[in-house]
């Protein structure tokens, strides 16, 4: 797996397609969710990208800094191309989310909005669900904090 992060910017035409084409196939194409994809945070946000030894995008997520999404650091958009699911990219994309947070803002909590059939995922990096659980977008989520 090759990590690059990047803010909006930097990234290039083919690497903004890319993203949007592994977010649309998923959140909107295979969990059958039509919602507003682009919704503006884009621009705010660092982009975690994990590619393939082919430098096929395989693996992202976007981050953020506090006050930017949360008053908390978060990561979003978490997605695993569906040919490469489990094959522990997940819990790679996720630690890779949670050192490059660290990294860019020191030792901060994170806060995730997380779907919620996910929370064991989530609970063995250290996130503990916080609050009751809500609907976006008809999907079942809850948020969750990592002290």
């Amino acid at each position: 797996m090759n990590w690059i992060l990047k803010k909006f910017n930097e990234l290039t035409l083919d690497e903004l397609h890319d993203i949007l084409k592994l977010r649309i196939d998923i959140f909107v194409v295979e969990q059958n969710c039509p919602y507003p994809e682009l919704d503006g945070k884009d621009k705010k946000a660092y982009h975690l990208l994990g590619s393939d030894n082919a430098n096929n995008l395989i693996a992202y997520t976007r981050i953020f800094k506090p006050g930017d999404y949360y008053s908390y650091a978060a990561f979003g958009r978490v997605v695993v191309h569906q040919d490469f699911r489990n094959k522990k990219i997940g819990h790679l994309l996720i630690e890779q989310s949670i050192t490059k947070i660290h990294e860019l803002f020191g030792d901060v909590p994170i806060k995730i909005g997380a779907q919620t059939y996910l929370k064991k995922f989530y609970e063995h990096h250290g996130f503990k669900q916080i609050g009751e659980g809500y609907l976006e977008d008809g999907i079942p989520h809850i948020y969750m904090l990592k002290d």
